[in-house]
C-alpha cells in the first residue's frame, strides 16, 4: 500500500502540465498605414496618400489603444 502511494505521488510530481510543444510566436503584427482623410487607403509602409497627397499615418491597433478620461478643461474662477 505504501509503495503504491509513493509511486502515485512521484508520478504526479513528474507530470508535465504543458501539452503545447510548439514555440510561442513572438512576431509583431505588421503595421498598417492609412490616410486620415481616406481611411480606405491602406499601406504596409509609410508614404503619401494617392488620392490627396497627405502623409499616411500608422494605424493604432485596438489592443494598443488605452481608454483615457476626457481632458479636464477646468474653470477659471
Amino acid at each position: 500500500m505504501l509503495a503504491l502511494c509513493l509511486t502515485l505521488g512521484f508520478s504526479a510530481c513528474n507530470n508535465n502540465t504543458s501539452k503545447n510543444t510548439a514555440p510561442a510566436s513572438n512576431t509583431a503584427p505588421a503595421a498598417v498605414y492609412t490616410c486620415s482623410m481616406h481611411p480606405e487607403v491602406q499601406s504596409d509602409k509609410p508614404g503619401d496618400c494617392p488620392k490627396c497627397g497627405m502623409a499616411l499615418i500608422k494605424q493604432e491597433s485596438p489592443d494598443s489603444m488605452q481608454l483615457q478620461a476626457p481632458a479636464d478643461t477646468g474653470r477659471l474662477n
